[in-house]
């Protein structure tokens, strides 16, 4: 095997690790974005679920005007 070849293909590997580490590292950033956006979406929920409900009582108590 030509020692010129040898050295293109040790060097396009070493190109590859890089890149692995470099995709796996923008991954792992990605899911941890992805983690913190559904716990703030589920607060979200949780939080119009309660407003939503605390309207639905008010809006019985509301029904019947005191005097009656």
């Amino acid at each position: 095997m030509d020692e010129d070849r040898l050295i293109d293909i040790e060097t396009k590997l070493a190109y590859q690790e890089q890149l692995l580490s470099e995709l796996n590292e923008a991954l792992t950033d990605q899911q941890a974005q992805l983690s913190r956006l559904e716990q703030l979406c589920q607060s979200l929920i949780d939080r119009i679920n309660s407003l939503a409900e605390g309207e639905a009582a008010d809006h019985l108590s509301d029904d019947r005007p005191p005097h009656y």
